[in-house]
């Protein structure tokens, strides 16, 4: 099951030549998840593959330069003949910015735009996955981060034990693995515990929205596959970056560490370093090696932990083995 991040916008607060602002675009299995949606995000999807057709968005805050393309995106969308509701989704405040982005230079879109303010810590429950909110440290607004959260999965099948008890290839391995216990002709009782291991963790994504380093996304990332979080700043600016509500590069790599998170990357890039971020890395990789800085149109697979031990697919499993690419 693919599960992947498309950076379209890696700037902070004003786009530059190299960078547009804030937006992600999280998909899974084809079903596409966008977290922010600053100046221009429309134009960065077109040119980065990602669908029209998305359902939800995730808001971080209501700064300008993390909301402001959502107008011209539901634009867009009412022009292409859109009917099927649009989700936003975001901290207190959300019901009053985004009804007036609704509602900003047309009479009406055509479509349902549903705003839903989320509580600290409130998840969004989808199947096989979840989205949990939670707060983070930025000044003059209410401001969350996001965690993809995806259910367990159904332990190992273990094919070569099955064969040996005469478990037929086919509907009755997916059973087992499913966890119901079957019956076979000679009258046996095959039990799943006999060929199907531990349930397996499904991946954790996390991706912070403008913040200080807090608690609470340490907590967040804890055992993450993969944190993207916000480097405004190099160390030369720290007092700036606390001033503002930002993070350093190193201040990020140090959440990394604390949460014992498999990879960082760095989103959120001052104009000072759009062109060269280099700095930005080499500070954070002495800190946390497993560190890039996000360009826009970079694209991150998560692949899950193990993925290289396929399972048989009429089991019910993922065989992919995917690959991390930059």
């Amino acid at each position: 099951m693919s599960l992947s991040l498309r950076f379209l916008g890696t700037s902070a607060s004003r786009p530059t030549v190299e960078r547009n602002v804030s937006s992600i675009a999280l998909v899974r299995e084809g079903e596409t998840l966008l977290f922010d949606c600053g100046e221009g995000t429309q134009r960065q999807m077109m040119r980065y593959g990602i669908s029209f057709s998305l359902a939800d968005i995730f808001f971080s805050h209501f700064h300008a330069d993390h909301v402001l393309g959502v107008v011209g995106l539901m634009r867009t969308m009412a022009l292409q003949g859109r009917t099927e509701a649009l989700r936003l989704w975001g901290p207190k405040g959300a019901h009053k910015v985004l009804r007036r982005a609704e509602g900003f230079g047309v009479e009406r879109l055509g479509f349902p735009v549903e705003i839903t303010e989320l509580a600290e810590g409130e998840a969004v429950k989808r199947k096989g996955y979840s989205v949990l909110a939670f707060p983070v440290a930025h000044h003059g607004a209410p401001s969350f981060g996001y965690a993809l959260v995806e259910e367990d999965r159904l332990g190992r099948f273990d094919p070569e034990r099955a064969r040996e008890l005469g478990v037929p290839e086919g509907p009755l391995w997916g059973q087992l693995h499913r966890g119901t216990a079957i019956t076979l002709d000679d009258g046996r009782v095959v039990e799943p515990s006999a060929l199907v291991g531990e349930p397996r963790p499904g991946r954790r994504v996390v991706v912070t929205g403008d913040t200080r380093p807090c608690e609470a996304t340490a907590e967040a990332s804890r055992d993450a596959d993969l944190l993207v979080h916000e480097a405004t700043f190099a160390d030369e600016e720290a007092e700036r970056a606390k001033d503002t509500g930002h993070s350093t590069a190193r201040e990020a790599a140090e959440i990394a560490c604390a949460a014992g998170v498999r990879r960082l990357v760095l989103t959120h890039i001052s104009a000072r370093y759009s062109r060269d971020a280099a700095d930005l890395e080499r500070e954070a990789r002495s800190v946390f090696p497993e560190t890039a800085v996000a360009r826009d149109g970079m694209e991150v697979e998560i692949p899950f932990r193990g993925a290289e031990d396929a399972t048989p697919a009429d089991a019910g499993a993922d065989s992919r083995n995917e690959k991390a690419r930059r």
